[in-house]
């Protein structure tokens, strides 16, 4: 059997008892470690934080192993109960999705335990998750490929007062581009997109296009550490929230579509300004 857990947002506790009861008679545990990040990270501190909890020892499950040897994990799986734990729930991310394919195509029995995702821990903020149209995704951009394909999906959204939900890149044991051309693969050190980063790239893309899908006064939500004690929620405008510092990664952004005036009653408590207590300290004024 293979199972495929949900972890939550949080930490080692945000586990279910029936992915705790899973992960306990699995034979091997594997933890998917590209796709989002626990509040401690995933160093070899973090994976004895989990070790600890779980009592097994846990095997960090990269892009490359599960992009390209994913078949050795549902190999095992053929004859053993094998885990494969992932931050949030497993089918936050399209990856997953694929996994339960190639295993159910290769016959290997498949058991899920959801959790907390982030596609649903945003309706903290007061905005109500039916009222959300299609997620986005923002790519770092670099100097020759600054793609954009995500702002008409924001247009879209917008023209129907839909909420938008903007997931930012995650880029870890992203190998160089000399490397690639040498043939010998060496990694970029670790990177996370803050909602800062976020903001300005939306806005010359915004500048690129010309059609006011949105602009420096357009309302946005800012999350970071999601699921986390020290979480921080700031509601303001695009101009406001670009100068925010939010502190630690993970980071995503909410553009605010057409408003219910429950939803602004309770966004009101996240605005800039405003006296709530999840950005006292935080140098929000």
């Amino acid at each position: 059997m293979l199972y495929i857990i949900g972890l939550g947002l949080g930490d080692e506790r945000d586990i279910t008892l029936r992915g705790l009861d899973a992960v306990k008679k699995c034979e091997k545990v594997y933890i998917e470690a590209y796709t989002s990040l626990l509040s401690f990270g995933l160093s070899t501190d973090g994976l004895s934080t989990l070790e600890k909890l779980y009592g097994k020892p846990i095997i960090l499950a990269d892009r490359e192993m599960v992009e390209e040897k994913v078949d050795n994990i549902l190999s095992e799986a053929h004859g053993s109960d094998v885990a494969f734990l992932v931050v949030g729930d497993p089918f936050g991310a399209t990856t997953h999705t694929d996994l339960v394919v190639r295993a159910k195509t290769l016959g290997v029995d498949v058991k899920v335990v959801h959790n907390a995702s982030v596609m649903n821990a945003i309706g903290i903020c007061g905005l109500q998750l039916y009222r959300y149209g299609e997620t986005v995704s923002i790519p770092f951009f670099t100097k020759t490929w600054r793609p954009d394909s995500f702002y008409e999906k924001i247009q879209r959204n917008r023209n129907l007062g839909l909420h938008t939900l903007c997931l930012l890149d995650i880029r870890v044991k992203e190998p160089t581009l000399e490397s690639l051309c040498r043939g010998r693969k060496q990694y970029e050190p670790p990177r996370y997109m803050t909602i800062n980063t976020a903001i300005e790239q939306l806005l010359e893309i915004e500048q690129k296009h010309g059609e006011s899908a949105y602009d420096e006064d357009t309302d946005c939500v800012g999350f970071a550490r999601l699921g986390s004690e020290d979480r921080m929620i700031v509601a303001g405008t695009m101009r406001q929230l670009r100068i925010v510092d939010f502190g630690k990664p993970l980071h995503c952004l909410v553009i605010v579509g057409k408003t219910h005036p429950v939803e602004e009653e309770m966004l009101e408590f996240y605005k800039i300004g405003s006296e709530n207590s999840e950005q006292k300290g935080k140098g929000i004024a």
